[in-house]
């Protein structure tokens, strides 16, 4: 009885994803004789990158995972690794684990990379993996698309929630009634101050949440196509929602630990996996100043499946393969899908119930076992590249300027690596219809290339990047401020508005003072709102002052060096 009611708390849809992990697991024992059969090769095999060589006899697995389950799954290889597993040669099974974004996992296993299977967030990078690979083998009419990914195993799930401070998500209707698109956009247009946001496209929780977007907006629950999420009516919805994101962002785990740094103040609320909601209020990233509740939308809404996949390469040695069944098998055990479970996810074992004694999975940690009731299915990987790209125009747009530091202290390496993270920060803004400018500075302000679209100006900023050379003293404030007032006189709240600032030294030519120019922008964003991001490059940057500057406008201060610059740009990139 207590099974038949354990299932009836998930929708079908859900239970379709979850029974097909298990399916695939009990499924994997009759492989077994297949996958053993498979004699190792007689030479040293390379890597998939040919950087390395491997033992053809090897039994380690290198599995690269994505950031947020970072505690879950080390706890899990450790488990494993500790039972001290042996092939029929005697060769130990041990797992060894990389910490890749999903994106990296992609374009490395496509590159060549030096681990052996995946475990992203999402079946969609797999799915993204696997076309992107199919398009790059030549292959005959007709002939079955050749797959990178193998099939994969799924160990844990979590739906795609709205986060949101307990207070604002009773001002948004909850518990009474489920919270839809409709009454977030609502809130945020009625409310100036609100803030909200979801990462973008780029990371699983974004990309599932705008999927989300688009079912409600094509008002279906199942089978998306290019054509619904193509249009009027579609578009229309996702835009006006959009239209009311404060920001986006890089991944769900660094909005989580922001706003457990900065508490109730940074944002109201936000797109997330549940799991992160429980842990959070279990005080995993510090102790919770307020509670936060997971809103599942009225509409329905996605899962992360956290999948666990084989790359097929050639250098793949049959010991490998042999580890890979071996943790399959272990993942699926009862006292795993409990560790699962333990950690806020919710296990893929049906057998185990959300709510029996210790589960995590409590109103007092924020969430509904019972939720979601409506889950939306997951559209082929053709679709949801409409989708990325359809978004791309319905999201909210920017106005940035970039300030750059181009003082005599900026010689040498660090000018280079700024103006390749510069490059990359153009180039990872996709859309022609962001605003982009830039102050260049030194002892005064020295440059500016005017805000317009990149579909305008995305080469004169490329060319003027390819010119800097550094000199003269550092006039940060005027600069800032110079930036600052060029976004003022847009009069452009519909955008976001930003300014982003990278600096390696310390103020000492400016003609306006820290604390005037922070009460300037204090008084104008009552008018156009807009955000400073700084980057401080080195030891020897002014970090108070740039803090100064970003808390007055709900900004953030990044540390940059010559290693993680360009990473940090395209980093940043995604926010706008």
């Amino acid at each position: 009885m207590r099974r038949t009611k354990q299932s009836n708390r998930r929708s079908v849809t859900a239970l379709g994803i979850v029974l097909g992990g298990v399916l695939l697991l009990c499924c994997a024992v009759s492989l077994v004789g297949w996958v053993v059969s498979r004699a190792p090769s007689t030479k040293p095999a390379a890597s998939g990158s040919g950087s390395v060589v491997v033992d053809p006899r090897s039994a380690n697995l290198t599995i690269a995972y994505s950031p947020e389950k970072a505690a879950l799954i080390k706890s899990l290889a450790d488990k494993f690794n500790a039972k001290n597993l042996r092939t029929p040669d005697g060769q130990r099974m041990q797992v060894a684990l990389v910490e890749l974004t999903p994106e990296d996992m992609v374009n490395q296993a496509l590159s060549g990379a030096d681990f052996q299977a995946l475990s992203p967030d999402s079946s969609l990078w797999l799915d993204q993996l696997n076309r992107r690979w199919a398009q790059s083998q030549q292959t005959n009419p007709g002939d079955i698309a050749p797959r990178l990914a193998g099939d994969p195993v799924r160990y844990a799930i979590t739906p795609i929630v709205i986060a949101a401070w307990e207070k604002t998500a009773r001002d948004l209707g909850w518990p009474d009634k489920a919270v839809s698109w409709q009454s977030l956009q609502a809130r945020a247009q009625s409310d100036a101050n609100f803030k909200w946001s979801h990462p973008s496209t780029a990371y699983a929780s974004g990309l599932l949440a705008t999927l989300a977007e688009f079912y409600a907006g094509a008002g279906v629950q199942r089978g998306l196509t290019a054509e619904m999420a193509q249009a009027p009516k579609t578009v229309e919805f996702v835009t006006a929602v959009e239209k009311t994101v404060r920001h986006y962002g890089e991944g769900e785990l660094p909005t989580i630990q922001r706003v457990a740094k900065e508490g109730t103040g940074s944002l109201d609320a936000f797109v997330i996996s549940e799991q992160l909601v429980v842990a959070y209020n279990m005080g995993t990233f510090g102790t919770p100043p307020a509670r936060l509740v997971a809103l599942y939308p009225a509409e329905g809404t996605l899962w992360a499946d956290h999948p666990l996949a084989l790359l097929e390469t050639p250098s793949l040695t049959a010991n490998q393969r042999r580890t890979f069944q071996a943790l399959r098998e272990f993942l699926a055990q009862p006292d795993t899908q409990q560790t699962v479970l333990k950690a806020g996810y919710r296990p893929v074992d049906l057998n185990i119930p959300l709510d029996g004694p210790g589960t995590p999975l409590t109103a007092a940690n924020g969430v509904n076992p019972k939720e979601p009731q409506t889950t939306l299915q997951l559209p082929p990987a053709d679709v949801v590249s409409v989708v990325q790209a359809t978004w791309a125009l319905a999201k909210r747009q920017a106005n940035v300027m970039l300030v750059v530091d181009t003082s005599g202290s900026m010689r040498g390496t660090k000018l280079d690596n700024m103006r390749a993270a510069l490059h990359t920060f153009i180039t990872q803004i996709p859309s022609d219809q962001e605003r982009v400018g830039m102050v260049e500075f030194n002892t005064g302000v020295t440059n500016i290339v005017e805000l317009d679209t990149l579909a305008k100006n995305r080469a004169a900023l490329n060319r003027n990047i390819d010119r800097m050379q550094a000199n003269g003293n550092t006039a940060l404030l005027d600069a800032v401020a110079t930036a600052y007032n060029r976004l003022q006189e847009q009069g452009d709240p519909a955008r976001i508005n930003a300014v982003v600032v990278m600096t390696d030294g310390l103020e000492n030519a400016s003609g306006i003072s820290q604390s005037e120019l922070v009460s300037q922008i204090q008084k104008g964003n009552q008018r156009v709102p807009v955000m400073v991001f700084c980057v401080a490059y080195g030891s020897d940057a002014d970090h108070d002052m740039l803090g100064a500057l970003a808390d007055a406008t709900g900004g953030q201060v990044r540390d940059g060096t010559p290693e993680t610059i360009q990473n940090l740009y395209k980093i940043l990139s995604q926010y706008f």
